[in-house]
């Protein structure tokens, strides 16, 4: 059966001297890794240079059994970038989101719904002038919702801790260390309420930006036993500090 299907490249890897292993987050068929033959012909139907983190594309190949490696059959760019891959503010988030989806995303998420919100939150970054410095603390807010552990706010109260573990305000401290103080806690219903368009009205310093990015990558690791520590972590840190 062959499959075509828009994709967003997530990860590359060399494997050999000729062969790389792409991992796509595709809207037919959710994670998919393929892998790409390196050659120098311009000619060819899957052009090895196309296949780098953060692009979008449009890839065919014959379906396998799940999880499986797949050997793609052509592959074209369906949307040419116009500042992300040169823009290093830009670049940086992209990186670091790529990696943080990777990591994340797992087959039973929905396939569709996912790759149209990453697909059209790259493109959004890609056109924004200005005033996109809190984009990725607002993209793994709502990312949260198709991973399936959006936190609880709804028990929001005053002098509440936030039970990362449990994903709930809870009214004394836990016994565990995974949680937030009454003063961090207090942040997160205006996390949940920014979004692209309303992000740059979240005044935030580069020291505040780091300590968000830092809880919501623990709430990932504690919802997510599999999600790796994240080697782009630290330069997206840097970039805010």
């Amino acid at each position: 059966m062959l499959i075509s299907s828009r994709a967003i490249v997530l990860r590359v890897i060399k494997h050999t001297d000729d062969t790389l292993l792409a991992h796509l987050l595709t809207e037919e068929s959710g994670r998919q890794t393929v892998a790409v033959r390196i050659t120098r012909s311009r000619h060819a139907a899957v052009p090895h240079k196309l296949f780098r983190p953060a692009a979008l594309l449009q890839v065919m190949w014959n379906k396998g059994r799940e999880g499986s490696v797949v050997h793609p059959k052509a592959a074209q760019t369906i949307y040419n970038y116009m500042s992300l891959p040169y823009d290093p503010e830009k670049s940086a988030i992209a990186m670091f989101l790529c990696e943080a989806i990777d990591g994340g995303v797992r087959s039973e998420s929905d396939a569709r719904a996912l790759f149209r919100y990453v697909s059209g939150s790259f493109q959004w970054l890609d056109l924004a002038e200005m005033n996109f410095a809190n984009f990725h603390l607002a993209f793994l807010m709502r990312l949260t919702r198709f991973l399936g552990f959006t936190p609880n706010l709804s028990g929001y109260a005053p002098g509440c801790w936030f039970d990362l573990r449990s994903a709930n305000y809870v009214p004394t401290r836990p016994l565990h260390g995974d949680c937030l103080p009454p003063e961090e806690a207090a942040l997160l219903p205006m996390l949940q309420r920014m979004n692209f368009a309303n992000m740059h009205r979240f005044r935030m310093t580069g020291a505040q930006r780091s300590r968000i990015l830092q809880v919501l990558n623990l709430y990932y690791r504690l919802h997510l036993p599999s999600f790796p520590e994240l080697k782009t972590l630290d330069i997206l840190g840097q970039l805010y500090s």
